[in-house]
């Protein structure tokens, strides 16, 4: 099997490159399989998949990864193989990109009280027709010199507990999950280290149908990694990965292709899907 990303960002949220160029970079990158997963959106979706009919040899699954809700921070949800055309998933998904727009207000707000002056104009210039997400602030950011490299717009700035953060509007983990499985599609539970107790929320989390958990990611150790694969064999959640790609900082970042997903995990988790729809 060739080379395997699940997680993967576009124009349509708060990547730097648009469906087609991902594609382009794919298929350059040598890879076999990638998941077009954007931050509460699914507008690049048919835009991937059209462009990769010139590519018969590389598989876009449709994804999604919705950010939710958790007393003491976010845990992300990302769905895969779902119907993005699905009227809920996409009702419920407008509304939350609606919250990122006034929580972007804010930020900029709060931001200038700390005598880092950036428009909001040009965070929406940055955003494009995406989602607008913090990634496009800390763009802006960097673009004015307040800071060296992009992710210290997330460590001084932006990031949770930063000056300059604002929560925004979500969903619960569990809504997030039942919801991709009404789509027709899988619920893995994204970058769990992100999470304070990713043992318990699995344990939530799978009563509810969650079907895996994102063990290889760009960052983690060796030993995250074992920490995370003795989770997922407890509540029998399949491994999956990725780089969680956004194209926006080479220095900062991990490439597309970069985080290796054993096949047999990419194996089961593609039947595991196949039989969901049956």
């Amino acid at each position: 099997m060739g080379k395997i990303d699940l997680h993967i960002h576009t124009t349509a949220s708060d990547g730097r490159f648009s469906p087609s160029e991902i594609v382009q970079q794919a298929q350059s990158n040598g890879m076999e399989i990638i998941a077009i997963t954007d931050h509460d959106a699914l507008e690049g979706i048919w835009e991937a998949l059209q462009a990769a009919e010139a590519y018969p040899w590389l598989t876009i699954i449709p994804g999604v990864e919705i950010n939710t809700d958790v007393p003491n921070g976010e845990v992300h949800i990302l769905g895969y193989f779902i119907d993005y055309l699905n009227k809920e998933l996409q009702d419920v998904l407008r509304k939350l990109r609606s919250s990122r727009v006034e929580r972007a207000k804010k930020m900029v707000d709060k931001l200038k009280r700390l005598n880092v002056n950036i428009d909001m104009e040009r965070v929406q210039q940055i955003a494009g027709n995406g989602t607008i997400g913090r990634p496009h602030i800390a763009e802006a950011i960097l673009e004015k010199k307040y800071i060296s490299n992009f992710k210290e717009a997330f460590t001084r700035y932006i990031g949770r507990g930063g000056p300059a953060y604002v929560e925004r509007e979500k969903i619960t983990p569990v809504e997030a999950v039942k919801l991709v499985i009404r789509a027709g599609g899988l619920p893995v539970f994204g970058h769990p280290l992100t999470c304070e107790n990713p043992e318990a929320m699995s344990s939530e989390l799978k009563p509810a149908g969650l079907a895996g958990m994102e063990v290889y990611y760009n960052g983690y150790t060796e030993k995250d990694i074992n920490t995370l694969l003795k989770i997922a064999k407890k509540y029998d959640l399949i491994p999956t990965g990725g780089s969680d790609y956004h194209g926006i900082d080479a220095n900062s970042e991990t490439m597309m292709g970069n985080v290796t997903v054993p096949a047999e995990d990419v194996q089961r988790f593609i039947l595991a899907a196949r039989n969901s729809k049956r």
